[in-house]
């Protein structure tokens, strides 16, 4: 009840002010589980793909969202929970991968959609990175559920990483032709098996999306980019200090 009551004002308020439009929205069942793989281009694509569909889709979203005091922090906690979030600690190594798994596999058993971000992270600077194979793969196969690749376009230009005012305009959403790994089932322990598939499902969230792909993952690129962003940092303070 809180998820409609949330769904239906949230995603009213943001068709008004965004006027997001959709492609492919015939490819999402009616009923049934399914995977929604999407590219990661800002903190609002949990937000607008919610919106736009009919039925419910669950993300996973970091514990500390659920968990941080004070009165912000319960808002905080009540909007993403009536939203369809679901808390996972992801600070635990190994054991914070198997239960979003976990929480994943839960998610599909009970006919409902589930929506995983194989980039793992934001993108840095708009391009598509590599996915890590040890969360979708692994959802997809041990849950059997199909997996429907979508293309979150341009919401990193209303919401950038560090900007808190969204800028008004329309983002834009395609989603694509379910995909059935059937083939590989029983094979979740093969890495081969793991990497092929996450690589297919990317090919086919880049077509989606038209980025550029960059075979590294995007959390190898941010940290490169930090060391970047550091050493010149470091480099204009010699020039000043000479």
């Amino acid at each position: 009840m809180i998820y409609n009551a949330m769904k239906h004002s949230l995603g009213a308020s943001l068709k008004v002010a965004f006027r997001p439009w959709v492609e492919g929205m015939e490819n999402i069942p009616e009923e049934g589980p399914a995977i929604l793989a999407s590219n990661h281009l800002s903190f609002s694509d949990s937000f607008f793909l919610p919106a736009v569909l009919e039925r419910r889709v669950t993300f996973i979203a970091k514990a500390e969202y659920f968990t941080t005091p004070g009165v912000k922090g319960r808002l905080t906690a009540a909007f993403f929970k009536g939203v369809g979030q679901l808390p996972v600690d992801r600070s635990g190594g190994r054991g914070a991968g198997e239960a979003a798994i976990k929480s994943g596999v839960d998610v599909l058993a009970r006919g409902e959609l589930f929506g995983i971000y194989p980039e793992g992270t934001r993108s840095p600077d708009g391009r598509l990175y590599r996915g890590k194979p040890g969360g979708l793969a692994r959802v997809a196969l041990g849950s059997g559920a199909p997996v429907i690749p979508v293309a979150m376009i341009d919401t990193e230009k209303i919401q950038p990483p560090g900007k808190a005012v969204p800028k008004l305009m329309r983002p834009g959403i395609r989603i694509g032709k379910p995909l059935d790994f059937s083939r590989y089932e029983g094979m979740e322990g093969d890495r081969f098996i793991l990497r092929a598939l996450t690589d297919e499902v990317m090919y086919e969230i880049m077509k989606l999306s038209g980025q550029e792909y960059v075979d590294i993952y995007a959390t190898a690129a941010k940290r490169q980019l930090a060391e970047a962003a550091k050493a010149e940092a470091a480099k204009n303070g010699r020039a000043k200090a000479a």
